[in-house]
């Protein structure tokens, strides 16, 4: 799995090593701080890409985020595409988890998912906040999961 920086540099770690050296950079530069893991999806013709990122907050003083692409031919219902999206998100916020329990550090799921009916991805919201809830994270949906709507969304080709 290829991860990169905002500015397209690739990491030169594998993703759990460059999570943890960014926390102890961070951490010894005296910031604290929050990370926002989510994934945003776009159809075009017949491939689907996803865009993973994790958001790296540091309290009053902006961020920072690492970011995965990837293309799929799989065609997928909306619901199925906002579930396969959360599930990105969970493996990864999963794999990491145990590096922010031991450095202190809040981390929330992002789901790209809109809590107003009238919206599409509305229908896998109940399921969503169920599977990431149950696996123990803290859950945000539209208009606070800026992780997957904004983020993602802006690296999503």
């Amino acid at each position: 799995m290829i991860w990169r920086k905002f500015n397209g540099d690739p990491l030169d770690l594998p993703i759990f090593d460059a999570v943890e050296a960014a926390i102890k950079r961070e951490s010894d530069k005296g910031y604290h701080l929050k990370v926002c893991i989510g994934t945003d999806s776009q159809v075009k013709g017949s491939d689907t890409e996803f865009a993973t990122v994790i958001v790296f907050l540091r309290e009053g003083h902006g961020g920072f985020m690492f970011i995965h692409n990837e293309k799929t031919k799989l065609q997928y219902s909306i619901k199925e595409r906002m579930l396969v999206e959360v599930a990105k998100s969970i493996e990864i916020a999963y794999e990491l988890c145990h590096l922010f329990t031991a450095y202190d550090v809040d981390m929330e799921v992002h789901a790209d998912i809109n809590t107003n009916p009238h919206f599409k991805s509305n229908d896998a919201l109940k399921e969503a906040m169920g599977y990431i809830l149950g696996m123990g994270f803290a859950f945000k949906a539209k208009p606070e999961a800026f992780a997957s709507s904004s983020c993602a969304n802006k690296v999503v080709n």
